[in-house]
């Protein structure tokens, strides 16, 4: 349609995962969603190949999570990630459970290209989602009341109108760059070369994804879908992006785990991996998402996860702001919320990357190049994902943030009439109180009013009975807890805290209208 126009609530630029995810929860809220995306088909190519319990407990909140769940590698015998010395030996890591803190695995691998496919045939199909494929956008303008995007395509001119709009675009975001945003780097640019393979039947790779950390070359080794494979090589001083990917120089970096006649080459290419966060999250009406917003080191599988929890914060905040409940000012947590976590994620996996360094100089006898860097800068070894430390919080009442701002654990129960699923099922999409006994979840007047304006519900633990994982551990200390949208904690119950009080702050801090 040449020279058209259309109006939408939100505009959103890019069609990769993360915005498919955040077209899909705007539109399930009940808003109405444009995608403009310059390429016609999904990528072909591997890319992210983990994914994560809260991202997976983000798709089940939409109805979404059995479907993606079943794109996922099975569960195998044992899944594991290590550090390992130069011969592959076992320093230390983990075995990754089958049922993890969000009620999922805490990691699973897939294949991109089949996210893709699922995904876009899924918002392709949603009835308030309008997709433009093979539209490039070239022009982006704020007024006060909106966001007018120009693209074009090879029908022709378009102009299209919403009141927000969100640059899902990847790294050399086009809408990043439009409004005026600056990287600020994080201290971590190293080239790397990813190859990825199909291995053949006679293959005899580990079955454990390894970080290996050789005084050679360090190497990451990531035992992703069947029957693919992963490895990342540091450059060394020297090398050149040319030689690396030349295929004889290939084989003789594989020929150590198998020999060329067992596998074929998907994918081989030389990449600088960043660590970096854009300077601000959001420009008026514009904000970024994923890879647009910050860049990350693999080496924990966090770039999409954390591109995804981009899109669930905006996936409850905009509707809000859209429906006339909340003032626009609830936006100005996007920011506050995402910018920090993300940039917690960027620094843990930068440490990672030391501790290889490190433990690969120990074992030449050299001295540590980071000092300050230990064992606990790995994973499995103590340290949790970060909690949020500002925006729609009650972080006085927990300022070192042990309950607040952390995600709820969500088990598995079954209810009195016999049937079972995950806790969140019974919880709705929006906020939620959840109490021991139904007298825990009792509220006044104008704190049920307050639930009510916003889609909540209040649901008692009485009655359930725990059939995998666990209840959180809040419940041990606390008769409540006030939950938000995306199962984060936003305050509990105790002494100088009760229901009313927490609802009554929830509407101040959400500038409920």
């Amino acid at each position: 349609m040449t020279g058209s126009s259309s109006d939408h609530d939100v505009a959103i630029v890019g069609l990769g995962p993360v915005g498919a995810l955040a077209a899909l929860l705007l539109a399930e809220s009940g808003l109405r969603v444009a995608v403009l995306e310059r390429s016609t088909e999904h990528v072909i190519q591997p890319r992210a190949v983990g994914l994560d319990g809260e991202s997976l407990r983000a798709f089940q909140r939409i109805g979404l999570g059995d479907a993606v769940h079943a794109i996922l590698q099975p569960p195998r015998e044992r899944d594991e990630a290590w550090f390992t010395d130069s011969q592959r030996r076992k320093l230390f890591g983990l075995e990754i459970p089958r049922h993890g803190f969000n009620g999922w695995r805490d990691i699973a691998f897939f294949d991109q290209p089949e996210l893709e496919a699922l995904l876009r045939e899924l918002v392709g199909k949603h009835e308030r989602i309008d997709v433009f494929l093979g539209e490039e956008v070239v022009e982006l303008v704020q007024s006060p009341d909106g966001v007018v995007l120009e693209s074009r395509s090879a029908a022709g001119p378009r102009t299209l109108r919403a009141a927000y709009a969100i640059g899902c675009d990847g790294a050399a975001s086009f809408v990043r760059r439009a409004v005026g945003i600056d990287w600020l780097s994080l201290g971590y640019d190293q080239d790397w070369l990813v190859v990825d393979i199909v291995q053949g039947p006679e293959a005899e790779l580990p079955m454990v994804t390894m970080q290996v950390c050789d005084p050679e070359r360090l190497t990451t080794y990531v035992c992703v879908k069947d029957p693919n494979r992963r490895w990342e090589f540091q450059l060394n001083l020297g090398e050149t992006r040319e030689e690396m990917v030349r295929p004889e120089r290939i084989q003789a970096l594989l020929r150590p785990w198998l020999p060329p006649e067992q596998y074929e080459i998907r994918r081989a290419a030389v990449y600088q991996f960043h660590a970096a966060t854009a300077a601000r999250w959001q420009v008026d009406r514009v904000f970024l998402a994923g890879d647009a917003a910050h860049q990350t080191p693999p080496f924990l599988g966090q770039g999409l996860n954390a591109g995804f929890r981009d899109a669930v914060n905006l996936g409850w905040k905009l509707p809000l702001v859209c429906a006339g409940l909340c003032d626009a000012r609830l936006l100005e947590s996007y920011a506050a919320e995402r910018d920090a976590h993300a940039r917690d994620l960027v620094e843990w996996a930068v440490a990672v990357g030391k501790l290889m360094e490190t433990l690969a100089a120990r074992e030449a006898g050299e001295p540590d190049p980071h000092p300050q860097v230990d064992q606990s800068s790995g994973y499995g070894q103590g340290r949790s994902a970060p909690p949020l430390r500002g925006g729609v919080l009650l972080g006085d009442q927990d300022p070192t943030f042990e309950i607040v701002g952390n995600l709820m654990r969500q088990p598995t129960v079954r209810r009195p009439d016999g049937t079972t699923g995950r806790l969140d099922e019974l919880l709705g999409r929006s906020f939620s109180v959840i109490g021991h006994d139904k007298g825990d979840v009792q509220l006044g007047p104008e704190a049920g009013a307050i639930l009510e304006r916003l889609g909540g519900s209040a649901v008692s633990l009485e009655g359930l009975e725990v059939v995998e994982g666990a209840l959180d551990a809040l419940f041990q200390a606390h008769p409540a807890v006030v939950l938000r949208p995306d199962r984060y904690v936003f305050g509990v119950v105790d002494e100088q805290w009760d229901l009313d009080r927490l609802l009554a702050e929830l509407g101040r801090k959400l500038t409920l209208i």
